[in-house]
């Protein structure tokens, strides 16, 4: 039967931080990794809990995000398998600032901050990986906040639509909603209200026609010159 360690072991060798790394050097990560499988709903870390590693998704969805003092949650991201996040935290010796929680069931690797900082002091490609992975987390962050400064609320809708679909010729495409609708109006930093409005106001005009999560694009190009 094949031991937890080696399972980690080979988990981590799907992941593109980790696929350069030698059998000694791996096997040293993996007893430092620990194998969180969790529950829809269940939630994985909460706000100002200590961080002391950061997490990889091997399958399902996390949710970051807080609540607000009027208690409305806010939704800040959405990682999917083979991402990580709380890697700047880690460094920085801080609590976590967002709640964490699983939006299906999950299985998440939690990989000690002891072991990253060896790892780095002894590997400068290790380290460019590392610092890659938080750049183009702070990327995403700033295009996010592009978007809630600038862009209508239809528009941070139909950039949602665009990048959930496969480059394709086909005059229709489809888009399956890869969560609910209330998170993913919250991370678009909108009310349910006001997301469900847009799409039955994209639906209304042709663009598109809405069948549960399933969205059906007719036509990409006037999808994307619709101002809102």
């Amino acid at each position: 039967m094949e031991s937890a360690q080696l399972k980690i072991q080979k988990f981590l060798l799907q992941m593109p931080l980790f696929s350069g790394m030698s059998h000694e050097e791996l096997e040293h990560v993996a007893q430092n990794t620990t194998e969180l499988y969790l529950r829809r709903g269940e939630t994985l870390f909460r706000q100002n809990e200590s961080c002391v590693g950061f997490h990889l998704v091997l399958f399902g969805q996390i949710k970051l995000g807080f609540s607000t003092p009027q208690g409305i949650e806010k939704v800040v991201a959405i990682i999917n398998p083979g991402q990580s996040f709380g890697e700047a935290l880690m460094f920085l010796k801080r609590p976590y600032i967002v709640f964490s929680q699983a939006l299906t069931d999950s299985l998440v690797l939690h990989i000690s901050q002891s072991a990253i900082l060896q790892k780095i002091n002894s590997d400068p490609e290790f380290t460019c990986k590392m610092l890659a992975s938080m750049s183009q987390r702070l990327h995403s962050l700033i295009t996010d906040i592009e978007e809630y400064s600038l862009q209508t609320g239809a528009q941070r809708v139909i950039g949602y639509l665009m990048r959930n679909i496969e480059d394709s010729d086909q005059t229709n495409t489809d888009v399956i909603l890869d969560c609910s609708k209330l998170v993913i109006a919250s991370r678009l930093n909108l009310t349910p209200e006001h997301f469900s409005k847009i799409l039955h106001d994209l639906k209304s005009r042709g663009l598109i026609d809405i069948h549960g999560k399933q969205i059906t694009i007719f036509n990409k190009q006037a999808l994307l010159n619709h101002k809102g």
